[in-house]
């Protein structure tokens, strides 16, 4: 069980910034476990905890849907017609 995040430890400007680059930092795909604020606040630490256990239960509340056969044959052809457009 992890403690419980202690507000007075944490610095609201440094987890402000911290937050404002959270949905980058995910979306990158980068591992946040090194990242420098983390070590030191478990209040951003709680909150990502938050996050992921959230992303894990989206996740799985829809099966991946696989694409259509035919859509990169689509997507080729609408590059190939944009680059012969833009050429002329």
């Amino acid at each position: 069980m992890s403690a419980t995040p202690d507000p007075a430890n944490a610095n609201p400007a440094d987890c402000a910034a911290f937050q404002a680059q959270l949905p980058e930092l995910i979306g990158s795909g980068a591992d946040l476990s090194s990242h420098p604020h983390l070590a030191g606040c478990a209040l951003c630490q709680a909150l990502l905890a938050d996050l992921e256990t959230i992303a894990e239960a989206a996740r799985q509340l829809l099966a991946p849907v696989e694409p259509p056969d035919q859509l990169w044959k689509q997507i080729e052809s609408a590059i190939r017609e944009e680059e012969q457009t833009s050429a002329e």
